[in-house]
């Protein structure tokens, strides 16, 4: 995985965990929720980057 991408989805992880904290502490549930999508998105991103590496190797 390029050194950019692998960034760019740890920091799309990284802004959801952070939403979703930011949701509990003020009780907003759509901020919560929001988060979590956020964190699943970058998480998937990571694991297609990965599988796609490996077919290329």
């Amino acid at each position: 995985m390029s050194a950019g991408k692998k960034i760019k989805h740890t920091a799309t992880t990284a802004k959801g965990k952070a939403k979703e904290a930011a949701g509990k502490a003020v009780g907003n549930e759509r901020l919560v929720a929001k988060g979590k999508g956020e964190q699943i998105k970058g998480d998937v991103a990571q694991a297609g980057q990965k599988a796609k590496d490996a077919f290329e190797h």
